[in-house]
Order: C-alpha cells, then sequence, then structure tokens
C-alpha cells in the first residue's frame, strides 16, 4: 500500500500545521486510503486493528468538514468504552489545535452529566461519546441530531460485543438521511455487515493487510515454560529488562487477579484491569500507571481497549489470545509515538502452533529467546558493576582510595586479590541489601508488598537454590502448624528466600513453631513481612 505524505493531502493549513507539531510526515496506510475518500464525502468501512492511526483517518475529514459557524453538533463518534473515547478526544483536540471556534466534548458515564449538559448548551460541534451515554442526553433533549451529517463507529466490532447494537441502531435511525458514516472494525462479524447494509450507502471498503499493521517498531519474543513457571519467568524477564511500564495480558479475570497478587507478593507495583472493576477503580488504576504509582497493568483484552498511555515499554502475553486478532490490539500497546517496545510470549505445551498462527497472519517471525537462568541473573548483575566500576573509574577523584589500596599492599596482599575481594564484598552486599529489603516487605526500587485482606505476609530465608519449591513450604507450614494447606495462600518463591500468607488469627503459630524447624533439611528462618 503506497504511503502519502500529509503535506500531498488536500487538507487545511490548521490541520497541517496541527500535524506538523505532533510529529507526523508520513501518513499511515489505513490514513493514506481513508483521508482522500472521506474527504469527498463517500460512506467508509475499514478493518483495522489498533496501531493503525485510525483517529488521524476519520478525525482529519471529520474536523475538516465542520462549520465552526454553526454551534450544533455536526459529528457524532460512538466508542465501546469511556478510555477510548477519552483517548479520541485527545487526539482530536491537538489536531483541531489552530481551528478557532471548534469545540470538541467527550461524554462517557462516570462523568457527572451536570457538566456534560452544559457544556452541550455552549455549542459543540463534534461529540465523542460511548452509545448509552449518547442515548441518555438523547432522551433528555440535551443532545439534538438534526444537524449530524458525520456519524463515526470506532471499534464497532467491540461495541456490538459489549451489547451496544440496539443502541447504536437507535441512535444512526435518528440522524439525517443524508450524512456520511465512517464505521472502524478490527474484525467484520456478520451484525457489522447487517449494520452496513442496513445504513451505508455504496460504501468505499478496505481491509488493512497484515503487512500494513505498524508494529515495525515492535520486537516479538517467545519462551517455552511450562504453565506453572510462567509467573517465574515474567519476574525475571522484568529484572533483567526494567520496563518503565509494562502491560500483562491474561485471558480471564480471575487469571488477572491471582497474577496480581503473585506479582504485589513479590514486591513489584502491579495493579488489575478487568470488567468487574467499576468506572472508578478502573479511573484509579489508569491514574496509577500515568503517574507511575504502578509500573505493571495486568489486564484482559476488552478491559485494555483505549488505554493511551505512550510509553508502554513491555507487552507481556502471559497467556496468547484466544482470538488471534487480539494479538495485534495486544503488542500495539507498546513501539508508540515513535518508540521501540518489546512483545513477549509465553508458550507451553500444544501452543507453538498458535503461535505459527499468529506469526502466519501478522506476516512477521517471532524469535524464540531461552529462559534466563539464575546464572544469567546473576551474570547481569556482575556486568552491571562492571559498568560501575568502568564509569567510577571514567570520573576519577580516587586518590585518597589509592593510598588505602596502598596500605593493604604494603600489608603484603597482592593488588588482584585485593580487587576481587572488593568485588566480593559489593556482591554480597548488594544480595544481602535485597534480602533486607524484602524482609521488610518492599523491594531496593521501592516497591511495595502488600498482604491480602484477612491475611499476614511472611518472609521465610530458603528459596530455589536451597531446593525449596512452593509444596515444601504449604507442607511444612501446614503440617507443622495444624492449619489447612488451602489456607496458605500467594506462596512465592525466589532464588534465596520466599513468601507466604496465612490467616490473621494463625500468624503468632506460625512464627513460635516455624522458626524451630526446619524444611528439607535447611533451618528455617520466618519474619513477618508486611501485613493489610
Amino acid at each position: 500500500m503506497k504511503k502519502l505524505k500529509f503535506n500531498t493531502l488536500d487538507i487545511s493549513e490548521q490541520l497541517q500545521k496541527a500535524i506538523a507539531d505532533m510529529g507526523f510526515e508520513e501518513a499511515t496506510g489505513i490514513q493514506s486510503v481513508a483521508i482522500p475518500k472521506a474527504m469527498e464525502g463517500v460512506d467508509l468501512i475499514g478493518q483495522a486493528q489498533t496501531g493503525t492511526g485510525k483517529t488521524i483517518a476519520f478525525g482529519i475529514p471529520a474536523i475538516e468538514k465542520v462549520d465552526t459557524s454553526n454551534k450544533n453538533p455536526q459529528v457524532i463518534i460512538l466508542c465501546p468504552t469511556r478510555e477510548l473515547a477519552i483517548q479520541v478526544s485527545e487526539e482530536m483536540q491537538r489536531l483541531a489545535k489552530y481551528k478557532q471556534d471548534l469545540r470538541i466534548l467527550p461524554i462517557y458515564g462516570g462523568q457527572p452529566i451536570g457538566r456534560q449538559i452544559r457544556s452541550l448548551k455552549r455549542g459543540t460541534q463534534i461529540i465523542i461519546g460511548t452509545p448509552g451515554r449518547v442515548m441518555d442526553h438523547m432522551r433528555r433533549g440535551t443532545l439534538k441530531l438534526d444537524n449530524i451529517d458525520t456519524m463515526i463507529l470506532d471499534e464497532a466490532d467491540e461495541m456490538l460485543n459489549m451489547g451496544f447494537r440496539e443502541d447504536i441502531e437507535t441512535i444512526l435511525d435518528q440522524v439525517p438521511k443524508q450524512r456520511q458514516i465512517m464505521l472502524f472494525s478490527a474484525t467484520m462479524p456478520r451484525p457489522i455487515l447487517d449494520i452496513s447494509h442496513k445504513y451505508l450507502k455504496k460504501p468505499t471498503i478496505f481491509r488493512l493487510k497484515p503487512k500494513d499493521i505498524t508494529i515495525d517498531k515492535v520486537e516479538q519474543l517467545y519462551y517455552r515454560v511450562g504453565k506453572q513457571d510462567r509467573t517465574e519467568v515474567l519476574s525475571r524477564l522484568i529484572e533483567i529488562n526494567n520496563p518503565k511500564r509494562s502491560i500483562v495480558f491474561c485471558n480471564t479475570k480471575k487469571g488477572v487477579d491471582r497474577l496480581v497478587g503473585q506479582l504485589q507478593g513479590m514486591g513489584y507495583l502491579a495493579d488489575s484491569l478487568h470488567g468487574d472493576l467499576n468506572q472508578n477503580a478502573r479511573d484509579m488504576v489508569m491514574d496509577k500507571l500515568r503517574t507511575g504509582k504502578i509500573d505493571i497493568l495486568v489486564a484482559t483484552d476488552i478491559a485494555a481497549r483505549g488505554i493511551d498511555v505512550d510509553d508502554i515499554e513491555a507487552v507481556f502475553n502471559y497467556d496468547l489470545p484466544q482470538d488471534i486478532e487480539y494479538y495485534i490490539h495486544r503488542i500495539g500497546r507498546t513501539g508508540r509515538a515513535g518508540r521501540e517496545g518489546k512483545a513477549y510470549n509465553f508458550v507451553y505445551g500444544r501452543q507453538m502452533q498458535e503461535l505459527k498462527q499468529i506469526e502466519r497472519y501478522t506476516k512477521s517471525k517471532i524469535k524464540e529467546e531461552k529462559v534466563p537462568t539464575i546464572k544469567d541473573m546473576a551474570q547481569i548483575k556482575t556486568n552491571q558493576l562492571y559498568k560501575d566500576i568502568g564509569k567510577t573509574i571514567s570520573d576519577g577523584n580516587m586518590r585518597d582510595y589509592h593510598n588505602h589500596v596502598g596500605e593493604l599492599i604494603k600489608q603484603g596482599y597482592d593488588l588482584s586479590d585485593i580487587a576481587a575481594a572488593l568485588f566480593k564484598m559489593q556482591m554480597d552486599y548488594e544480595e544481602e541489601t535485597e534480602i533486607s529489603s524484602v524482609r521488610q516487605g518492599s523491594k531496593p526500587n521501592n516497591h511495595k508488598n502488600p498482604g491480602q485482606e484477612g491475611m499476614v505476609r511472611f518472609f521465610i530465608n530458603v528459596g530455589k537454590q536451597q531446593g525449596i519449591n512452593a509444596g515444601d513450604i504449604v507442607g511444612a507450614v501446614a503440617g507443622e502448624v495444624g492449619i489447612k494447606g488451602q489456607s496458605i495462600k500467594d506462596v512465592s518463591v525466589h532464588d534465596r528466600f520466599s513468601f507466604f500468607e496465612v490467616p490473621k488469627q494463625h500468624s503468632n503459630s506460625v512464627i513460635s513453631i516455624m522458626s524451630k524447624k526446619r524444611i528439607k533439611g535447611k533451618r528455617v528462618n520466618v519474619e513477618l513481612a508486611k501485613a493489610r
């Protein structure tokens, strides 16, 4: 598909300037096709996924058509979720930066309707909203559709999946007969085709082929892991790559909650996003992600629609998506705004066939990587220490320390042994610092380590290097303390220490009994980590 330069498109000077401010020069595949056709006023059907530039594809023609002397609504953009409505609104505001007297208003549930009504009364030409809230304003008479000449359905398949078909058709039935409709959808199920046949007039149809999807800045990797080992592998990859912000995708709400509990137990700043959260809770989670209060978001596919955070450095497919087309939606969350990103896929059992299907669908290569071992983790720490030492040498200002080394040489020590001893002392110090920090309920990077409601969290000084697994800890605690194994929650086993949680009423018994016991011959020390 031939891509166009924005300065070659027949659009206003104001829009050209706004696009330049946004840093765009070349239109994406969907923009190159959709913008010229939309400017002709024809109806459009576009099959395209997240990350393809859909908002600019329909936003430019919509803004160009608006008559700013008319204060009535002229464009309605329907979105499936509040998050997507906000994202589209922000992008449209950037596009309309230099177009005077143009008002854009997002309307959605969860926001006081009185504020929206006041904005509508002042005059708004472009409405971006969820079907339910748009219908609410129509029933109240606060939103009239008499002047609507452009209707845009964004992520139409998701609106249908969420049960909005009747609302969509009611809205379409009430807009003027002479109007332009643009429909964008990642998939084209039968209900979408039914709506297009009923409401669109001789639409121009285009499908964005996988090779046109803008994932070229995303490095795609996969790891063969046991299903039960995914959380440990996830933690190792996070420790090695240290992404500023990341999204981990699970296929179920239960899976999201379980993984968040495990990650929080391991000391990470993680939180969940799924359909069981009300709007206020969803907003709070997204605010925490944007402000850095969490750096790992664990989400389901539907809940993650409309996430607008440009600096997501990594996406982890903890579960491969159940629908192959969701893969593009997921990895499109990273590698945005000109940045590079990484997508990590965990594959177990017979899932290699699913991964091959994803490769064929996206026409891209997903590279296999070996799961980092404990030895690899240690080597990474060593390499970092090499860099730190090199930087210290480059910075200079070590005269006093040379004197100390000289004194040791006078005492008969070899220079190489002195350096090796200092190196060992530093490595040992870092390891002891990590254990000390974890005992207090947080990792050295200040991640919090909360316990679940009604539970008390414990630190125990044995882990994988002592041959201990989660079953060993559960069996020992249950057998010695006399509590049911299923009452012991969120057991996370690390290299040289572990965590577990028990109901509060058993906390004193755990400390008094377990601190005198052994697990697999190893004498254990159990300490309170943190309780909520």
